[in-house]
């Protein structure tokens, strides 16, 4: 019975972010966006990088760069599986969680993969409440 509570709110989680993910990306056509979050003090910039496309299946690199602190910055590697409508986080700063059904080991928590998940449902609704603009079309107001 635990298991599947744990179960339904990652998938819950998963589900909302594949939302997210598809109103900031579209349709995942490019292979690159990258966006200056507005209302900031810092430069800040969220980039995704499809680094792996299948018919059913993208990889997806997100960083989050900021020129001004680079303690700030962070790299997520995500897979979006798009008939299932689901962005699930593979990696934390190239650190990978341990699967779920699978005894953690001392140095991991027991609810890691919940953790990275619920950090990129954060940052998604950061850039939501913050707004974004595509970094080209900052450049192309600066010239």
């Amino acid at each position: 019975m635990y298991k599947t509570l744990k179960t339904k709110n990652h998938l819950t989680t998963c589900s909302a972010n594949f939302t997210r993910l598809k109103k900031i990306l579209g349709n995942f056509q490019k292979d690159r966006y990258a966006f200056e979050i507005l209302h900031s003090n810092n430069e800040i910039e969220a980039e995704f990088l499809i680094i792996s496309r299948t018919s059913h299946t993208l990889s997806v690199e997100a960083k989050l760069k900021n020129s001004d602190d680079p303690f700030v910055n962070f790299l997520l590697r995500i897979n979006i599986y798009i008939d299932a409508q689901l962005a699930e986080v593979i990696s934390y700063q190239q650190e990978k969680p341990v699967p779920f059904f699978v005894t953690s080991p001392f140095s991991q928590s027991q609810d890691e993969k919940y953790q990275q998940n619920r950090i990129l449902t954060e940052w998604l609704e950061i850039i939501f409440l913050n707004g974004a603009i595509d970094a080209k079309e900052i450049t192309l107001l600066n010239d």
